[in-house]
């Protein structure tokens, strides 16, 4: 585990070399052992194994920060660490509010740099010295340390001022009997607990909180917005949104490949039918279906369900929208191996991709037992689902764009 004295050695003229040695040597999970017997060849054991992380865990984390390559982390602070879109995308929502923006429990800054990078002030505070060092060199690696300062302080002794701005980011992992890490789901189970938040309730002017996106509502005894968030299709984070930065129950916000921001937000809508596929099938974004909000989408874009549990949509027309994928539908069969295969054959498909909700099929299982001949020329999309409560397959190939 990296000390606070040995970051500091990274931050020196040796770290320096240290860490343009390990990043020459190009380092991967099965290069590691040789690349940390060269690099101890020149520099202490303990400031080798520091540069050579330092330069995996950069390049891991390219993926959020556009800066990585001049950053610092711990592998469990990268893998909570909300990425550069994100963080820049809640920034917006303190805009006009009071400054500073007090990050409680900013772990390496991931959050603070959103903010800062929007032009606000931030005030952000950790328990930890290491993350906390680590905070303002990542600011520094940025540019925007004249927005922001660093301190060490406990999330559960913390005073907000009154009519204060907050963002919260509990740790939602914890260090079992084993020494290793494990995910928590449950708010209760955060370090420090979700519950910290009743203190601020009604004191400050408004907060967020990050929580792990698939959080149950039911343990939510608070009345905050809940915004999913996924960028590029994935689902990434879940933040709550207190008081005054509330502005709706549920949101789902798209963030695209361009770095394009899309939100669908919680209305009161009638029932969706369930009805067979109709031409076009429509797959909703992850955070669409974690928010809660498939019927929502359902009409905006004048769809039908598949089925009552399904979170599949289906429409005679084919309406473009950032919240789902589409796929048009060639046929649907109920669900028979062997009447599969042989439908393939006759289709002359020699390559699948197989999708699957409300399935206990094995995809790759079933790709296997359909026995496809490379040879033949098309390719088609089956998605394994329930249609109308009965085991499914629907045929069906994307529609670009």
């Amino acid at each position: 585990m990296l000390s606070l004295e040995t970051f500091h050695q990274l931050q020196s003229a040796e770290g320096m070399a240290a860490l343009s040695a390990a990043q020459a040597l190009a380092p991967a999970e099965a290069t590691l052992l040789p690349s940390l017997a060269q690099l101890r060849k020149t520099f202490a054991p303990e400031l080798a194994a520091a540069a050579l992380e330092t330069v995996m865990l950069r390049q891991r984390a390219r993926s959020k920060f556009s800066r990585a390559d001049a950053m610092f982390f711990t592998r469990e602070a990268l893998e909570q660490a909300s990425g550069e879109l994100v963080a820049r995308h809640r920034a917006a929502r303190y805009h006009g509010m009071a400054q500073p923006v007090y990050d409680v429990c900013c772990s390496i800054g991931g959050d603070a740099l959103g903010l800062a990078l929007a032009g606000l002030a931030v005030a952000g505070s950790d328990l930890d010295p290491l993350r906390v060092a680590m905070a303002e060199a990542n600011a520094a690696a940025y540019g925007v340390e004249a927005n922001v300062t660093f301190r060490l302080a406990d999330a559960r002794t913390f005073q907000a001022p009154a009519g204060a701005v907050l963002f919260f980011d509990p740790a939602r992992r914890r260090t079992s009997r084993t020494d290793t890490r494990r995910r928590v789901f449950h708010p209760d189970d955060y370090e420090p607990p979700l519950s910290l938040v009743e203190r601020w309730l009604g004191h400050t002017a408004g907060f967020g909180v990050k929580v792990a996106p698939g959080i149950d509502y039911d343990a939510l005894p608070y009345a905050c917005e809940v915004e999913i968030v996924s960028v590029a299709g994935e689902v990434k984070e879940a933040c709550l949104w207190f008081d005054s930065l509330r502005r709706h129950v549920r949101t789902a916000t798209v963030i695209d490949a361009q770095g394009h921001v899309h939100a669908l937000h919680s209305v009161d809508v009638s029932p969706v039918a369930a009805m067979p596929p109709r031409r076009y099938l429509y797959e909703p974004d992850g955070a669409v279906i974690r928010a809660h909000l498939v019927e929502q989408l359902a009409q905006l874009l004048g769809a039908v369900k598949i089925d009552d549990t399904i979170a599949f949509l289906s429409s005679d027309i084919h309406s473009p929208t950032p919240f789902a994928r589409a796929f048009e539908v060639h046929e649907v069969l109920p669900f028979n191996l062997k009447r599969l295969r042989s439908r393939l054959r006759e289709l002359d498909i020699g390559r699948v991709v197989i999708k699957k909700r409300g399935s206990p099929i094995d995809p790759q299982v079933l790709e296997r037992q359909l026995k496809l001949s490379p040879a033949l020329p098309h390719a088609m999309t089956l998605v394994l689902t329930h249609v109308l409560e009965n085991p499914s397959v629907i045929l069906c190939t994307p529609v670009a764009g």
